[in-house]
C-alpha cells in the first residue's frame, strides 16, 4: 500500500514538473515574441518617423520581461535543491531590477513628452 502511494506521488511529481516546464517555456517564448514584435515595430517607426520609438520599445521590453519573470517564478515551483532556488532567485532579482529601470525610463520618457507638448503649445500661442 505504501509503495503504491509512493509510486503514485513520484509519478504525479514527474507529470507536474513536465507541465510546469511546458508552461515555463511557453511564457519564455511569449516574452521573446513580444520583444521581437516590439523591436520590429520600433524599427519601422524609426524609419517612418512616426510615434515615439523609445517609449514603444521600452513598453515592449517591459512586457517581455514580465512574461519571462512569470516563467522564472514558475520555475521555483519545481526547484529541487537550494542551488537551483538561489540561481532562479538571482535571475528573478535581476529581471525585477531591469523591469524597474525600464518602467522608470518609461515614466521619464512620458514626462519629457509632456514637457515638449506643453512647450509646443506655448510656442503655437505666441
Amino acid at each position: 500500500m505504501a509503495a503504491g502511494l509512493a509510486a503514485f506521488i513520484h509519478g504525479f511529481e514527474a507529470v507536474f514538473a513536465q507541465i510546469i516546464g511546458l508552461i515555463t517555456h511557453g511564457l519564455e517564448i511569449m516574452g521573446v515574441v513580444v520583444l521581437i514584435t516590439g523591436a520590429c515595430k520600433a524599427f519601422y517607426l524609426y524609419f517612418t518617423r512616426r510615434g515615439n520609438v523609445r517609449l514603444d520599445l521600452a513598453q515592449s521590453m517591459a512586457l517581455a520581461l514580465e512574461f519571462k519573470l512569470g516563467g522564472e517564478i514558475l520555475r521555483t515551483v519545481v526547484a529541487r535543491n537550494w542551488n537551483e532556488i538561489l540561481t532562479v532567485g538571482a535571475i528573478i532579482v535581476l529581471r525585477g531590477m531591469l523591469n524597474f529601470l525600464i518602467h522608470w525610463e518609461i515614466d521619464h520618457i512620458k514626462h519629457d513628452n509632456e514637457i515638449v507638448q506643453h512647450q509646443t503649445g506655448l510656442d503655437a500661442q505666441k
